[in-house]
């Protein structure tokens, strides 16, 4: 499919509302509706079709029984008339995998675990998480209610919400895999056809919607994108980042989320949430600094923004919301003009550990991308498919098997003149009984036989650390430098581990000053640290891990792209519009705090002064201006770098880097 062009100022409208509440739409008024979003700056809104509960709201000829009980009116389609007179854009949501009306009167149509259970809520529960399985006649229902909704109403798009691959036990599927010559007892042959199935609805209802609407937008949401939807992105338009961070996403889902989802030839959407938690939490509201960062965060990182609300069951749209939302989607429509088809530039491809272990954040990412944000560091992530010749320098954080396919793509890409860092039992075989490269410097001997131990930082990748030990919390393993190779840093032991015969003070054992084997071994222009180093950061941020990883990144990469003089809690992205043959680079300081134990909040913009900034240009720079406000800034170049300074920071600043 086309590349689809995404609109900046979204909001993605839930009604999932329930059969025992009446008056459904009794106080909505179209006029009233458009106006407060077109007030808010709003151009584009999803509306429902049908929701969780399994009702629908527009007047369904094929389906009345489905029709909101208490419905009198054909919302949908006043929805959509009244936006569009005001030019505003309306896809159309409706439910997949949950869906209460269906799971009740279908039982047969559900996903059944390999006990033979019904997988979502019990009976006797609140919720309507119960799975269909999408391999069953259920998917002829879907058809057939998209197909009335693409020939009855406007259809600008199609959210399709809760689209996951189910290891599923249920006949239909059960018969599937026997015809395969698969055994449905086996837990990996269930996972591998539910991929298989999932994947294939994908490739049938995008060709279906496709024979009916040519040009509508399709996005199957699952609440994540990552490398799993590689071999399938061909069936969307656009890519949907759903992400609340107080919604059980967190800060860090967002950057590691879109840094991958970008690299896939896809526009990108940020989806935040104006509740004060999540989904459905009516009559809450996101603070305005949080939403603010949130979504501005979104177009530093080359995406459109969209703002999650509920309406209320009567149909009444909510003034405060849209207050809210209205003052940042105002900020946002500034800047737009320095935001549409911005492409990121980067330095650095860390390769995902999602595509190994199938986590939505896994801890060496997390970490990884903290590092290198706080480092100022431009980067992708990437797996193992993606080309590695547009990068300087490779990451492979902690737990990146190496195949044979992809050590030749490694070795292709080192001798190109790139630059390698691998942590822990990266760069191991699929086997994990061996480094797959001679490149890594290092041989495998085992499990380090002491942890903690201990780093003592020497020379240049000590810089910033006292010439001490530091602990390293988390297990590495032992490595043996292979001829040629330099250890950098080597590890020391403590006198002993701690068991209940041999213990000492409260934690661990301190150092015993006896080096006990390779640390940090450099082999050309590849450095390999033994421990997880990155998981290390996500888990507990110990900034002499930091340290050092920066440290070895500038020895690697001596000139990034972007340097700055300001706090690790300053937020860097570098952007290129070509059209307009400028860089735009955008920074954000904005702190989350842990203010109750749920989750981080944004309360408070803490402005940050005389930032300096310096940004790696080969062409000759006219101007750098602030934008939107058009305040030019002195500058200077030297050795490739146009150098400048910030007077003041106060949340989120985009600067403009005119070449000519």
């Amino acid at each position: 499919m086309e590349r689809f062009d995404l609109r900046f100022r979204q909001v993605h409208l839930d009604f999932h509302t329930s059969e025992k509440i009446a008056g459904i739409g009794s106080r909505f008024n179209p006029e009233t509706f458009a106006a407060t979003l077109e007030e808010a700056r709003v151009n584009s809104i999803t509306c429902f079709g049908r929701c969780h509960h399994g009702w629908m709201y527009f007047d369904s000829q094929a389906f009345p029984e489905r029709r909101h009980p208490h419905l009198e009116r054909n919302l949908l389609k006043e929805q959509i008339d009244a936006c569009h007179a005001r030019d505003i854009r309306v896809p159309i949501y409706t439910t997949v995998q949950w869906d209460q009306f269906t799971a009740e009167r279908h039982p047969e149509w559900l996903v059944i675990d390999e006990t033979g259970r019904q997988i979502g809520t019990p009976p006797y529960e609140a919720g309507f998480y119960r799975r269909l399985c999408v391999n069953t006649p259920y998917f002829d229902f879907l058809k057939a209610h998209i197909q009335e909704m693409l020939e009855t109403l406007p259809v600008d798009g199609l959210f399709l919400d809760i689209v996951h691959p189910m290891e599923c036990s249920c006949r239909f599927c059960r018969v599937g895999m026997e015809e395969k010559g698969m055994e449905p007892s086996d837990a990996t042959d269930r996972k591998a056809y539910g991929v298989e199935v999932i994947n294939r609805f994908k490739r049938e209802l995008s060709a279906f919607v496709r024979e009916l609407n040519p040009s509508c937008s399709i996005f199957y949401n699952s609440g994540h994108v990552g490398p799993s939807l590689r071999p399938v992105a061909d069936t969307y338009t656009h890519f949907e980042l759903e992400s609340l961070p107080s919604g059980g996403w967190g800060y860090m889902h967002f950057p590691v989320s879109v840094r991958y989802a970008r690299t896939l030839g896809h526009a990108c959407l940020g989806m935040t949430g104006k509740f004060h938690t999540s989904w459905g939490d009516f009559h809450s509201f996101k603070n305005p600094e949080a939403l603010q960062f949130e979504c501005f965060q979104m177009l530093a990182q080359g995406a459109q923004c969209s703002v999650g609300d509920q309406l209320h069951p009567e149909g009444e749209i909510c003034g405060a919301t849209y207050g809210l939302i209205g003052s940042v989607y105002k900020e946002v429509e500034k800047k737009e003009a320095w935001c549409k088809d911005a492409v990121p530039v980067v330095d650095i491809g860390v390769l995902t550990p999602e595509e190994f272990t199938g986590e939505r954040v896994p801890l060496a990412a997390a970490g990884a991308v903290r590092m290198l944000q706080e480092g100022a560091h431009q980067f992708d992530l990437v797996d193992t498919m993606a080309d590695l010749s547009k990068y300087r320098l490779i990451i492979l954080p902690d737990q990146i098997q190496v195949s044979v396919v992809f050590a030749k793509k490694l070795e292709a890409y080192l001798g190109g003149r790139g630059a390698l860092i691998a942590s822990h039992r990266s760069g191991l075989t699929e086997a994990g009984n061996g480094f797959s490269l001679e490149a890594f410097g290092v041989k495998l001997k085992g499990e380090a036989p002491f942890s903690p131990d201990f780093l003592m930082p020497e020379d240049d990748l000590g810089r910033g650390l006292a010439r001490t030990e530091h602990v390293m919390y988390m297990r590495g393993l032992e490595v043996e430098a292979l001829p040629g190779s330099e250890v950098l840093v080597d590890a020391v032991a403590p006198y002993f581990n701690r068991t209940y015969q041999h213990f000492c003070s409260h934690r661990h054992t301190p150092s015993a000053g006896q080096v006990g084997y390779p640390g940090v071994v450099q082999n050309g222009r590849a450095i390999y640290f033994a421990h997880p180093i990155f998981s290390q950061y996500g888990q507990n941020a110990p900034r002499w891990c930091k340290q050092l990883m920066l440290n070895a990144i500038e020895g690697l990469l001596p000139d990034p792209l972007v340097q700055l003089e300001g706090p690790s809690t300053l937020l860097a992205t570098l952007n290129s519009q070509a059209a307009k043959d400028r860089f735009v680079i955008h920074l954000l300081h904005y702190v989350p705090e842990r203010r109750g134990l749920d989750f981080d909040v944004i309360e408070d913009v803490i402005p940050v002064y005389d930032v300096g900034i310096s940004v790696r240009t080969s062409r000759r720079v006219s101007s750098v201006i602030c934008v939107p406000t058009g305040d030019a800034l002195e500058f200077e170049e030297n050795s490739g770098r146009v150098l400048f300074r910030l007077p003041k920071l106060d949340g989120h600043q985009m600067v403009e880097i005119q070449f000519g």
